[in-house]
């Protein structure tokens, strides 16, 4: 994980994946180990048998030139969202 920020509802990351795994391969990973961590560590006394952690899907783009300005973007998510600031990714 180069870049990462979390918000209460979802995660931006910035990823770098060797070539031989794919998008979808990577992310099931990351999201199958890490529900069944947050499982094991916060949940330890709740049955959660058939419950999803993780939604589905995900949103992929991949990062150029303009990796910096994308790092940037995730670091500030929070004012992004709440409409304080602007998404410039010239």
């Amino acid at each position: 994980m180069i870049e990462g920020h979390r918000q209460p509802d979802h995660i931006h990351m910035c990823l770098s994946i060797p070539p031989k795994y794919s998008v979808s391969h990577t992310l099931g990973f990351l999201k199958g180990k890490s529900a069944v961590r947050i499982h094991r560590e916060l949940m330890q006394h709740r049955r959660m048998t058939g419950l999803h952690f993780w939604s589905t899907g995900y949103c992929v783009s991949t990062v150029g030139l303009n990796e910096e300005q994308i790092r940037k973007s995730i670091r500030e998510q929070e004012k992004l969202e709440s409409g304080q600031g602007d998404l410039d990714l010239k």
